[in-house]
């Protein structure tokens, strides 16, 4: 018997897999990760610590999460039956492949969200790319003709689609429903700042599903509080996948008490899209920067200098966006909305990193 090998027992299909890892600089102001950067409101906070006992740490949390599924349903108009909770969006993705698609294809549309391809080979399904149209716009012709391959299982479409930031009408996506039996899985974690809900389709296609967020409208991406809009049978389904306690009892108090006052959100969502109008304004406004149309919280634009270099840049000026350079998204970056005073100063040091790169050239 030889050595004990680790990389012999690895799934060949994982080898080539580069970890997650989300480069934090705290000193700089963080445009980069599509959160809402306004402040948890102090007294919803003050509220859910009151509600906080002994027994949040001794019992285990409802697996079905009753109360969180209850308020969602009031909110998203989805019988309670058709609602599964998860830890963040990406368990409901994983869950969803692990129990539809092992062995079988998955269909995404690049340039899109990384995660649908990488949870996609843990599962062990095979991602299959039918990428968009240069605007970004939906191949539909070209995604049905994929999706009647016998072995599709699912099919992913983010909208608004991050990273570009457009979303897809749903007529589209009613057009892909209507030809093809695989489940069409449409991703809403930015519906809240615009885009039209795929809910209204919900009861004549029981092949849709529904993915929403708290994190990034709603302000509480620390606490990892994703959630599925379907039929019911599609739930059932996924409950003989979905981990037995997968919501702690934090996590679904801070849901629930954003639900009930999520006024105050929508107030702040508002305050998001305006800034999003003004920060697209701006950027439209600095030679050489061109600036694609958003309906989600962050926007997407191009510039004559690499990505990556651009990123570094704006990083030593105390700015962090992130790069999402890459096949489709040549010289692409993605900056959040943040506050006035932190779209102000990103514009600001933007201008001045693209001044000194053209000064650079031009010596040169």
């Amino acid at each position: 018997m030889g050595p004990f090998n680790l990389s012999s027992i690895l799934r060949p299909e994982l080898q080539e897999m580069i970890p997650y890892d989300a480069p934090r600089h705290p000193e700089a102001i963080r445009l980069d990760a599509n959160e809402n950067p306004f402040p948890f409101p102090g007294d919803i906070l003050e509220k859910i610590k009151a509600q906080v006992h002994e027994y949040f740490f001794t019992r285990y949390p409802d697996p079905r999460s009753h109360e969180l599924v209850a308020m969602l349903a009031d909110y998203t108009g989805v019988s309670p039956a058709g609602i599964m909770v998860g830890n963040g969006s990406d368990e409901v993705i994983l869950t969803l492949l692990l129990t539809f698609a092992s062995g079988g294809r998955v269909i995404i549309t690049p340039p899109t969200f990384s995660m649908y391809k990488v949870h996609s080979l843990i599962a062990g399904a095979v991602p299959v790319e039918v990428p968009r149209h240069n605007d970004f716009i939906l191949d539909i012709s070209r995604i049905n003709q994929a999706a009647a391959h016998p072995d599709t299982r699912l099919i992913f479409i983010c909208s608004p689609n991050n990273p570009t930031g457009n979303a897809a009408p749903v007529e589209d996506i009613k057009c892909i429903l209507e030809e093809t039996t695989a489940l069409t899985v449409v991703d809403e974690a930015y519906i809240e700042f615009g885009g039209e809900s795929c809910i209204p389709l919900l009861a004549e296609h029981p092949n849709l599903v529904i993915l929403r967020t708290f994190s990034k409208a709603f302000g509480i991406a620390g606490l990892r509080v994703g959630y599925l809009l379907s039929n019911p049978a599609v739930v059932q389904q996924l409950l003989r996948v979905k981990q037995p306690y997968n919501l702690n009892v934090f996590s679904q108090l801070a849901a629930r008490m954003v639900l009930y006052y999520r006024a105050e959100f929508l107030a702040v969502i508002k305050k998001i899209i305006q800034g999003r109008q003004i920060l697209s304004a701006g950027l439209c406004n600095i030679p050489g920067v061109e600036v694609f149309p958003s309906a989600a919280n962050f926007i997407f634009f191009r510039t004559a200098v690499p990505a990556s270099i651009l990123q570094q840049d704006l990083l030593k000026e105390g700015v962090s966006i992130r790069d999402v350079s890459g096949p489709g998204l040549e010289r692409g970056l993605r900056v959040t909305v943040g506050q006035k005073e932190e779209n102000k100063t990103f514009l600001t040091k933007l201008k001045l990193v693209l001044t000194r790169r053209e000064g650079q050239t031009g010596q040169k």
